[in-house]
């Protein structure tokens, strides 16, 4: 499904990595690895095309993603460190507006099922403001059991989750990619998910050039 050949990413003086390489299949987990700076986020962005790397190309069904454009973008779920969750809006306002944005739009009722899929039933109508950080948290990976995208690439997604809630997103992430689907993540926890038989792939950070 992806393909990356000679990815080099700088910071402004500092290379992260260089003449990075790897192939993601469908039905694969990918746990991207490495200290803090190493360029783990800086990878993922490049990934999901809101980067452009220095050097190498990224293909998405054979194709340069920056070729696709629009279409790539409808094939992939980035989900960052910021929630992308709007403060005045309910938690039912919010996936709209990113089902929108996704290019996805969904019904309101499965955006109701989704909610209390992810624990959030009787919260749908409160603005986000008024929910806990694990609250907002959960409004937004509410996203993944509504996206059709095959791609999901996930930046820290268990933090400020509570244990049942990681166990929740544990088995989302398993069960896309059982039914066909790739996950790039990174996460500095220790979770069961990541204990498995998955690809992996260790940033070391590259010296400063």
């Amino acid at each position: 499904m992806l393909e990356v050949a000679d990815l080099s990413c700088r910071r402004g003086d500092r290379t992260l990595f260089t003449a990075l390489s790897f192939t993601l299949p469908a039905q694969t987990l990918l746990h991207v690895r490495g200290r803090n700076g190493s360029g783990k986020t800086t990878l993922l962005r490049a990934l999901c095309g809101l980067l452009r790397p220095d050097a190498g190309s990224i293909r998405w069904r054979g194709e340069p993603i920056t070729e696709l454009a629009d279409d790539f973008n409808r094939e992939v779920l980035y989900f960052g460190h910021l929630n992308g969750i709007k403060a005045d809006l309910t938690g039912q306002e919010n996936l709209r507006v990113a089902a929108t944005l996704d290019q996805d739009p969904v019904a309101d009722t499965e955006i109701t099922a989704a909610l209390a899929h992810i624990g959030l039933a009787g919260f749908e109508d409160l603005p986000t403001r008024m929910l806990s950080q694990g609250q907002k948290k959960r409004v937004a990976l509410a996203r993944l059991i509504l996206s059709k995208a095959p791609l999901w690439i996930l930046d820290e997604p268990f933090t400020a989750l509570d244990t049942d809630a990681v166990a929740l997103l544990e088995a989302l992430i398993a069960d896309h990619v059982a039914a066909g689907g790739a996950v790039i993540l990174t996460t500095h926890q220790e979770v069961q998910l990541t204990r498995g038989e998955i690809q992996r792939l260790t940033l070391e950070g590259a010296p400063t050039q």
